[in-house]
């Protein structure tokens, strides 16, 4: 423990999955407070177990794609007496999610309209509602920091052969949000300088997630480092980003994905 964010107050969606319960997990640890949000259900169920009886934890529900959620979710922060000087747009939609566990992915040209409309609600307008809200909220109230989560594939192309065979593919509809966030951080950088404000994209790589040996070796094969990272490898690198030592970074993509970007 290096204490390196004392002192910060973090805001981060999507806290229940696998990156999003490890920089709960690490943040804590690192003396922040944290305000941790997710859907209803056994992941928010989970982080609430693991950390409720920490003072400096907090949990709240939270759909991103639901306007009049986001809208109050700084209003209820912020009355219970925590002022976030960092957040994290860290919830999205998966394929798999999306599809549901065992169900089978479809065909591009068998893509509904409403799959890829509910992927871009939750991964681009609900981000994009968060720092609204953050705008009409926290910004220029003192300062503070957004960082929005990207993907290795945000702008690299999806390599489609390495799914054959595979339970899951590469979804279009995820590719396309991540490439979009990144577009919000380079508007919102310039926006929010004059009020103190820094935006900030991470772009993970491809994360292990109990995938198959299989997998592993192909998706290896297209990284420099040629294995998956592990999950507190990205928090490493989210670490800094929410730390002060970040202060004099804005409208940057930090890549953190063994070199698979770097080919």
């Amino acid at each position: 423990m290096t204490d390196q964010l004392q002192g910060r107050t973090i805001f981060i969606t999507g806290s229940g999955g696998v990156l999003g319960s490890t920089y709960v997990r690490r943040m804590l640890a690192e003396g922040a407070r944290v305000i941790a949000s997710d859907l209803p259900g056994t992941r928010a169920e989970a982080l609430v177990e693991a950390h409720g009886g920490n003072a400096n934890f907090r949990f709240y529900p939270l759909d991103v794609a639901n306007e009049d959620e986001v809208t109050e979710i700084f209003a209820r922060i912020l009355k219970d007496g925590w002022e976030p000087n960092v957040v994290l747009n860290n919830a999205a939609i998966t394929g798999e999610l999306l599809m549901g566990a065992g169900k089978g992915f479809p065909d591009f040209a068998d893509l509904k309209v409403s799959d890829w409309e509910k992927t871009m609600r939750t991964n681009l307008t609900g981000p994009f509602m968060v720092a609204r809200q953050m705008d009409r909220d926290i910004v220029g109230k003192w300062p503070c920091t957004l960082i929005n989560v990207a993907s290795m594939y945000a702008l690299n192309g999806a390599h489609h052969r390495i799914y054959e065979g595979m339970p899951f593919k590469n979804f279009s509809a995820y590719g396309v949000t991540k490439a979009g966030i990144h577009g919000l951080t380079v508007w919102l950088a310039g926006y929010w300088a004059p009020r103190g404000a820094t935006v900030n994209t991470i772009a993970p790589g491809a994360v292990f997630n109990n995938h198959s040996e299989e997998f592993q070796r192909r998706v290896g094969e297209l990284i420099m480092l040629n294995r998956m990272a592990k999950p507190d490898e990205i928090a490493d690198a989210m670490l800094f980003l929410a730390s002060a030592a970040a202060g004099y970074m804005t409208g940057q993509l930090v890549n953190v994905d063994g070199g698979f970007s770097g080919w």
